[in-house]
């Protein structure tokens, strides 16, 4: 029997990679609009964070984020961005 391969991605924050489906996908939809993909599955441009807040504070400090997705990221979004990443961990996602 075959292994299946195990996509890999490099969180934005530690620059350690982890299974995709371990990490939270930030999203630029194709109307530029950011937003948390969970599944792994909202159609766009994706950059990887792990669940750790201090991975959330790195990326925002070293603008991590709007160079993975070319795109400006505006303070209330990384709000936002903190705002869903403890509500996923406290569900135990």
């Amino acid at each position: 029997m075959v292994q299946k391969k195990i996509p890999m991605r490099q969180c934005l924050g530690c620059r350690e990679m982890f299974p995709k489906r371990e990490l939270i996908r930030v999203v630029r939809s194709p109307e530029g609009e950011l937003s948390l993909d969970f599944k792994g599955k909202a159609p766009g441009r994706g950059a990887y964070l792990c669940g750790k807040p201090e991975c959330l504070k790195k990326a925002r400090k070293s603008r991590a984020i709007e160079r993975a997705l070319s795109v400006e990221v505006p303070e209330s979004v990384y709000d936002q961005l903190e705002q869903q990443m403890e509500q996923e961990g406290a569900n135990g996602n």
